[in-house]
């Protein structure tokens, strides 16, 4: 286990801790891009061109960043690899006040999706997760809300939030050679939130 502190909005941050992901381990064969933060504007119209770069720096430079070093590296080492992002519902929905969180997860795929079709031939896979209402710390503020629980948990057919423990199994199917011809993809796990 190597445990590591990078800033993903600042390119030499990520190029230091991918080289030193290498050192350390010799190779990546995965790379999970998952960090991101969650939208704080008031309005559309009240979105400041602050709020709306402190959201896409993280969010979908940092995921370019990552994505491309971990590419740079697998096509390098000549044996393939796997990318997997992390993207959102709010990428093909709506979402009020948060245009720019939105349009930096429906980036992402995009982003998954050209990288998938571009080095499929250096055996590289690209997907994407899709979580419903998951409990983590960017959550909490809004399961905390009655209000919002009262109009989401009805519109889950599962009936319950889901967990960090709900991604384990992708995370191993997606990372493993089980996943060797699986690309391309946004998997949605939501509990059937947004099929209903």
């Amino acid at each position: 286990v190597l445990d590591l502190v990078c800033d993903v909005g600042d390119q030499a941050a990520v190029v230091a801790a991918t080289a030193a992901t290498v050192d350390a381990l010799g190779s990546i064969d995965s790379c999970f891009v998952n960090a991101g933060v969650g939208g704080h504007a008031p309005s559309f119209v009240g979105m400041t061109d602050e709020e709306w770069h402190r959201v896409l720096r993280v969010n979908l430079d940092g995921a370019f960043y990552t994505a491309q070093e971990a590419v740079k590296q697998m096509i390098a080492q000549g044996t393939g690899g796997s990318v997997v992002f992390t993207t959102s519902g709010s990428a093909f929905f709506g979402q009020q006040k948060g245009q720019h969180y939105g349009g930096s997860k429906a980036a992402v795929v995009a982003m998954m999706k050209g990288i998938a079709v571009e080095h499929a031939r250096h055996g590289i896979r690209s997907n994407a997760v899709l979580p419903g209402w998951v409990e983590s710390d960017m959550t909490a503020p809004a399961f905390g809300w009655d209000k919002f629980v009262a109009n989401v948990m009805p519109r889950i057919p599962m009936r319950r939030w889901g967990t960090p423990a709900d991604f384990a199994a992708l995370a191993v199917y997606l990372a493993a050679p089980a996943s060797s011809w699986h690309t391309g993809d946004v998997i949605t796990i939501d509990g059937g939130y947004h099929s209903f």
